[in-house]
């Protein structure tokens, strides 16, 4: 996982040329004002999706993978609580291939980070994430997720 705030994200070495073209999108887009739905950033290999939602306590929420995509999950406003662990530490509970969408069961232990305005975590396929938890309660959350073909 690379977690950073988006102007320290040139100091990594994930700048292939998708990788860069999701950054430079992040950074040049009025997220804003962008209507929640889905923008191809370069065709089906890195499409960005802006989403709106109320964050929920981390226990009711998934882990969740994906086996042709980087996630690059972007908070535009809000703060949440992000779940991270090793893909090979996780019991698949379901998989939707056709989704590119793998589900686990919750493991005991895992890495938490608190992502607010202008945070970054990059997700490669051979971590699972659990996104969307709240912080303390509830609270409003727009973010884009970014998905960079492998």
């Amino acid at each position: 996982m690379l977690s950073c705030n988006i102007k320290d994200v040139d100091r990594h070495d994930y700048l292939s040329d998708r990788f860069a073209t999701a950054y430079r999108w992040l950074k040049e887009s009025d997220l804003d004002s962008m209507a929640p739905g889905s923008y191809e950033l370069d065709g089906p290999d890195v499409v960005a999706g802006v989403q709106e939602y109320e964050t929920a306590p981390l226990s009711d929420l998934r882990f969740e993978a994906h086996d042709a995509f980087y996630d690059i999950q972007y908070v535009i406003s809000g703060h949440e609580r992000f779940g991270v662990a090793e893909r090979s530490d996780l019991a698949l509970a379901e998989s939707l291939p056709e989704q590119d969408m793998n589900f686990f069961e919750n493991p005991e232990i895992f890495t938490e980070v608190i992502l607010g305005p202008g945070d970054l975590v990059v997700v490669p396929p051979e971590q699972g994430h659990k996104p969307r938890g709240a912080v303390n309660d509830p609270e409003p959350v727009r973010k884009v997720v970014v998905k960079v073909r492998k």
